[in-house]
């Protein structure tokens, strides 16, 4: 964390928050790759890097409006997660909700889908959609990605789309995922990742910390952070290119069985 971290993450809060207020007035969103309060409120996708254009037209298409409309990810961790019959699932940051509905439908009426934002207005708008789409088996949670509200050990799954990248301390979300997952448990999401070769300043030049790119980690770096905090099997997979050097990349990893919730390397 640095001083900065705090007026950081009040500027990720209030342009979720915009994004949310879009969608809720009828209009659209783009935050990663655009400006939320600028975003043309006619435009579904604003950059084809990021948004509901990256789901499949069946999954778009089965869920309420504003729920696809506030789709602001890289991709659809709830494909690459391979969610499965009674699973518990967590997303971290999530939004409008359209990874926990989906996420809902995929582990069925015996398993649950939780959702995690620190936005007030993302939750209310999460909680609409919830209720439109009639999913019983979903729980949205006000908090942070670094201070999950869960106990230890009661997760089998965590996805997460393109919001690691947003975090100012990301030790600590790499930390609570390990905390919260079972013994065996894994990580399935989407996040941005730079190349090795290029320094924080120089991610910096690509984008901003709001628009998911001054905030993403090296392959390396991220890779070191997931093993610190306990986890093993680490894959890293670019999918699409967002900026120079910059991708969208599925990151795999797996909490080993016999490992208590509590990270190994004290992380």
């Amino acid at each position: 964390m640095t001083d900065q971290s705090p007026d950081l993450r009040e500027s990720v809060r209030r342009s979720y928050a915009a994004a949310a207020i879009q969608v809720t007035e009828g209009g659209t969103a783009a935050c990663c790759g655009d400006d939320c309060a600028t975003a043309p409120p006619a435009a579904v996708d604003i950059d084809e890097n990021f948004g509901s254009a990256l789901y499949a037209a069946t999954d778009r298409d089965s869920l309420p409006a504003e729920a696809v409309a506030a789709s602001l990810g890289c991709g659809n961790p709830t494909a690459v997660a391979e969610l499965r019959e009674g699973e518990r699932v967590l997303d971290l940051g999530s939004g409008g909700g359209i990874d926990v509905l989906l996420s809902a439908r995929r582990v069925g009426p015996t398993g649950k889908a939780y959702g995690l934002d620190m936005t007030d207005e993302m939750l209310a708008l999460a909680l609409a959609n919830q209720k439109k789409a009639g999913a019983t088996n979903v729980e949205f949670l006000k908090g942070t990605i670094e201070a999950v509200p869960l106990p230890a050990a009661t997760i089998d799954v965590v996805i997460s789309n393109c919001v690691i990248n947003l975090s100012t301390d990301k030790p600590a979300v790499f930390a609570e995922a390990f905390r919260v997952l079972a013994p065996g448990g894994r990580v399935g999401v989407l996040d941005v990742v730079a190349d090795d070769t290029l320094s924080p300043a120089q991610r910096a030049e690509r984008g901003d910390y709001v628009g998911c790119i001054a905030g993403a980690l090296s392959f390396s770096e991220y890779r070191r952070g997931l093993e610190a905090a306990g986890f093993t099997g680490v894959e890293i997979t670019p999918t699409h290119a967002v900026a120079d050097g910059m991708h969208s990349a599925v990151v795999r990893a797996t909490k080993p069985a016999a490992a208590s919730g509590t990270p190994a390397s004290g992380v």
